[in-house]
């Protein structure tokens, strides 16, 4: 491929990102732009408004049925996405399981929606940048379940990731740190308005391996546990 003519510009667009179960239903993910937007309603009525959002749900659901139809049985590494197209659109995705033993680490997929112009080597990279840190978060198990009982954190991460269909950062490492930074934030402001509480040390499970003795807040131990995180990626990175 000539990178001088068809390179992407060096802040790529997608039109969708999607964290799709093994069976093609949607866990988490965005649409950018007017992709999959059906039209505004001419008088903005309350009625014309709920048709109109179901309306669009009808069309993504639509849209992510026909991906699933291409993709389903498709287990694609970690570090080698692969290419579909879907109603002149460029997908690109990691992850999922063929029933083979696939080496996706989970049955979870993460398909980045493009442009049919759109740079497959671009949309691929993206992918697997997102796939990893997604990875990382989860513990290196990108299951289905897994995914349904962290979902904020992968809601945080597609923002961390990509604003408005902009992407702004494609690091694995650093995607997951901000994270759990950004987490830690949320989790900090939330103790501020008195929602910790206390837990004795050795009552839970969470203090083992991290060194609670005494008496500690939820927020200190998860901000414990974050911090040798995000420095065990310090150090991979």
């Amino acid at each position: 491929m000539s990178a001088g003519s068809t390179f992407p510009p060096l802040l790529p667009k997608v039109d969708a990102i999607l964290v799709l179960d093994g069976e093609g239903k949607r866990l988490a993910g965005k649409y950018y732009g007017d992709f999959m937007k059906a039209a505004s309603p001419a008088d903005g009525s309350s009625t014309d408004n709920a048709k109109n959002a179901q309306s669009v749900e009808q069309l993504r659901g639509s849209f992510e049925r026909q991906l699933q139809s291409k993709i389903g049985g498709i287990a694609a590494r970690p570090d080698a996405a692969e290419v579909v197209t879907v109603l002149g659109k460029t997908a690109v995705f990691c992850g999922g399981s063929a029933g083979q033993g696939g080496q996706g680490g989970g049955d979870v997929r993460v398909v980045h929606v493009g442009p049919a112009g759109e740079s497959e080597l671009v949309l691929a990279h993206l992918a697997e940048g997102m796939y990893e840190a997604l990875s990382h978060l989860m513990g290196g198990s990108t299951d289905r379940n897994m995914i349904l009982d962290n979902l904020e954190l992968v809601f945080l991460l597609i923002d961390e990731h990509c604003d408005g269909g902009i992407i702004l950062e494609t690091d694995p490492h650093k995607l997951a740190s901000s994270v759990l930074l950004r987490d830690e934030q949320e989790s900090n402001m939330g103790a501020e308005r008195g929602q910790q509480q206390p837990v004795q040390g050795g009552g839970m499970g969470m203090g083992q391996g991290f060194g609670m003795g005494g008496d500690m807040t939820i927020a200190q131990a998860l901000r414990q546990a974050r911090e040798q995180i995000i420095s065990n990626l310090s150090q991979q990175g």
